[in-house]
């Protein structure tokens, strides 16, 4: 008898998801030969002690299941460190959670919290995966564009968008892609609006020791900050940013007990828990705070040197208030719309970028691309050397 393969035909959940732009230049820049500035992560080492902490804990034995909240003792490191800089105490034990990422912290606060018909507003441009986790979970995007060119929150209409079935709000600082950082007065805004609602807010702050300018008075407002919005947040934040270790994928949610239980009840059936050794190596090496207290200076010096050497191009610079993100218009350089201007800028000039259209819904597109200068100074250095041929 003769055996007839056949695949099931599958009802996609995600229609509108193909192949993303990060994919598509990644692969341009590795055909190409070109330096990759669209992905956003380092491409140099983390500190060699954090190494030795965590195969200090692999070769203690330390390789087993954690509990499924996250080793005792990073929750308690997290907890000292949210209380040192924000002022705000969290309970270890009942109100932090170790996720596997930022991402999946994300997803994990919109399937927790999201029925079926419930809408949740997202600030356009956004990170990639915001969306489709609420399609995922059945929710309505409501999507508020940022103010187009300074990439500041509108909050009229935010306002506005607020109705009776609004279950959360998505909020990004400092913001990938437009390296933007929200104000003091930014947050006591939001928190004046969503001080009459039930409205819960997602707090993105994977970025947060990457704010620039300090001399300015610039830092980091973090929700946790503020207590009527620290009493409705889930704030998401990630180890792999903060030590330049994207690929180990750890995290971590502060949030009120009562969200963080019904967080758990998620979290513990689409990841469980985190990798134990890891975990213990966080731990003791978030016994200095010097890592994340001095990355401000790291960073702004890298997006000094970038910033100095774009200024002999045609690009126009737009502010990089924070994160690891530099974007420019690219008005006076050509005409190409930002995806097309981005395949030829990696094909023919040697140096990937990403589209800012490539994050918004509807690809608007305003002229505007994005690099990444989370890299080695020659890495920094060849692009410049082939972007000075603008």
């Amino acid at each position: 008898m003769t055996t007839i393969e056949r695949t099931p035909t599958l009802k996609t959940k995600l229609p509108a998801v193909g192949t993303t732009i990060f994919t598509v230049m990644s692969s341009l820049a590795q055909e190409k030969g070109a330096v990759n500035l669209g992905q956003g992560f380092p491409d140099f080492d983390c500190d060699p002690q954090l190494i030795a902490s965590v195969t200090d804990a692999m070769t203690r034995g330390l390789n087993q299941y954690p509990p499924m909240a996250g080793v005792p003792v990073l929750r308690e490191a997290i907890a000292a460190k949210l209380l040192k800089l924000y002022g705000r105490s969290y309970k270890p034990d009942t109100e932090i959670t170790v996720t596997a990422g930022a991402t999946q912290a994300i997803i994990t606060v919109i399937l927790a919290v999201v029925h079926p018909g419930d809408e949740v507003i997202v600030l356009e441009p956004c990170y990639d995966s915001y969306v489709p986790n609420i399609e995922l979970a059945g929710g309505v995007v409501v999507r508020v564009p940022l103010t187009p060119g300074s990439f500041r929150p509108d909050f009229d209409k935010i306002a506005s968008a607020i109705t009776t079935k609004t279950r959360a709000i998505l909020i990004n600082s400092p913001h990938n892609p437009s390296a933007t950082v929200w104000t003091e007065a930014d947050m006591l805004r939001l928190q004046e609006i969503l001080a009459p609602t039930d409205v819960l807010l997602i707090s993105d702050e994977v970025y947060e020791h990457m704010v620039f300018d300090a001399d300015k008075g610039q830092v980091h407002q973090s929700a946790v900050c503020f207590p009527g919005l620290a009493a409705r947040a889930f704030v998401v934040s990630s180890f792999g940013k903060t030590y330049h270790v994207t690929g180990w994928k750890v995290g971590y949610v502060a949030a009120p007990a009562a969200l963080t239980a019904e967080f758990r009840k998620v979290h513990q059936f689409n990841v469980f828990t985190v990798n134990t050794p890891v975990q213990h190596g966080l731990a003791a090496y978030m016994a200095s705070d010097r890592p994340y207290l001095e990355l401000p200076a790291f960073y702004q010096r890298k997006r000094d040197l970038f910033r100095s050497g774009l200024a002999k191009t045609r690009f126009k610079l737009l502010p990089s208030e924070g994160s690891y993100f530099q974007c420019v218009d690219i008005s006076e350089v050509s005409d190409l719309n930002e995806a097309d201007f981005c395949k030829w800028l990696t094909s023919e000039i040697g140096v990937a970028a990403i589209p800012l259209s490539a994050f918004y819904g509807d690809g608007f597109d305003q002229r505007v691309v994005r690099f990444c200068f989370a890299k080695k100074d020659e890495t920094l250095n060849a692009a410049l050397d082939r972007l000075a041929r603008l």
